[in-house]
């Protein structure tokens, strides 16, 4: 039996670029992932150069546990922040990580549940209705991070930031529709270093710790029984293991993009016990690091969808260089020099692109917004999404993305196909 080939992209999934083409590509795809990878570090107080190879390291361990047929770049999770913050004041990173492996064997543990009874429920409870705009969430929900990055400097609004976003999205786009050959498949990497100049001009880079870094340098790894001494963190079980079902519902979402990008079935090949396997493997060897959880990435989808290359050799390529990336001080200061604006710049087209899939799966499948069910649905999703409703119970945390996802499946669940209004 022939394997399915997408044709409507320019590298299907185990399609192999040439050399030059793939260390382009793979560069591009780690300069789109790096900005949130390191934020989550930088914002809890590990050091960034670790999480550049944590998420290597997990991005290989997840294509190697996933037989390479899913193309996910995995990155520092950010549904971990609050509870990373608390554990980092209290007990320090040993806490984290005791935390981001407790998070692991729950993934490793839903994942040989799944395998024992299947994951054909998942058509069930996530119909059309509750995939599109669910997918729209992924994207529309972190619109309001890259606008605040996009004008805020140090909690003051920025003119020069605003500027030096639309700049870059403005070079983004006009690389997008007017580039061709290799130079049409990188135009996300152009972008970066045309809102990098652009940033130069405007004199909103920091040079000093470029200046500073050295060329070779040891990542700040934080091995246990080598680095320290690990010991049983009560608190750190309790208060990170309930958040890894909130990043499974989310992992489950970026699938079900991945599958409408991609024309394929992830849930059945190579199967939603192996995803979570190699997500919860990825988690476990960012802890033994140092590194934050990671998990899979909104912004890969978006690059994924934007240059229609798919190929987990880009993917790998991307994971190898970022932990390359790690031991090599001054281009590790280089990435962590290119400033917020210049991210947000190119994060308003990959954001806006996952909101667009989901509204594809929408038209695609023809959804009637004339029923009620399907309206009342939609819109809990959307607004709860957008909106940013977190629901805390103690240390237990659903993000808004989790919860409009539950809600969304409850309502598909329970509510009747039509409004007694309707009959």
């Amino acid at each position: 039996m022939q394997k399915f080939h997408n044709d409507d992209v320019v590298l299907d999934i185990h399609d192999r670029p040439s050399a030059g083409h793939w260390v382009g590509l793979s560069i591009q795809h780690l300069f789109t992932m790096f900005g949130a990878t390191v934020l989550v570090p930088i914002l809890v107080g590990i050091n960034p150069s670790i999480a550049l190879v944590s998420s290597g390291l997990g991005t290989l361990v997840y294509l190697t546990v996933t037989k390479g047929k899913i193309p996910a770049y995995l990155g520092s999770s950010f549904a971990f922040i609050a509870a990373m913050k608390l554990l980092m004041k209290t007990d320090g990173y040993p806490a984290i990580a005791q935390g981001a492996l407790t998070c692991g064997l729950v993934y490793l543990i839903v994942s040989f549940i799944i395998r024992k009874i299947g994951s054909s429920w998942l058509d069930k409870i996530l119909p059309p209705i509750v995939v599109g705009p669910v997918v729209m969430v992924i994207g529309l929900g972190l619109a309001s991070n890259a606008a605040q990055n996009a004008m805020y400097h140090d909690g003051v609004y920025s003119f020069k930031y605003v500027l030096v976003a639309l700049i870059t999205l403005a070079l983004t786009i006009f690389f997008n529709m007017f580039f061709t050959g290799f130079l049409g498949l990188i135009p996300i990497l152009l972008g970066i270093i045309g809102g990098y100049i652009t940033a130069m001009i405007f004199g909103i880079i920091d040079y000093q710790p470029i200046i500073e870094a050295k060329w070779l340098a040891m990542p700040a790894f934080n091995v246990p029984f080598v680095s320290y001494q690990p010991k049983l963190y009560i608190n750190a079980i309790t208060t990170m293991a309930p958040i890894a079902f909130v990043t499974m519902t989310e992992h489950i979402g970026h699938l079900m993009v991945l599958n409408k990008l991609t024309k394929r079935n992830f849930f059945d090949d190579p199967g939603l016990d192996r995803t979570l396997m190699g997500d919860g493997l990825a988690q476990i060897v960012a802890g033994f690091v140092g590194g934050p959880p990671v998990t899979s990435y909104g912004e890969n989808i978006g690059v994924l969808a934007i240059t229609r290359v798919h190929s987990v050799y880009v993917i790998g390529g991307a994971a190898m260089f970022a932990v390359l990336l790690g031991f090599v001080g001054k281009l590790s200061a280089l990435i962590l020099s290119i400033p917020g604006p210049v991210i947000s710049g190119i994060s308003f087209i990959l954001f806006g692109v996952i909101a667009a899939s989901g509204l594809k799966i929408l038209i695609e499948n023809k959804i009637d917004f004339d029923r009620k069910k399907n309206l009342l649905i939609t819109s809990t999703i959307l607004v709860i999404g957008i909106g940013g409703l977190v629901f805390e119970a103690g240390t237990f945390t659903l993000s808004a993305m989790a919860l409009a996802t539950v809600l969304g499946i409850i309502l598909n669940l329970i509510l009747p196909e039509q409004a007694r209004s309707e009959k």
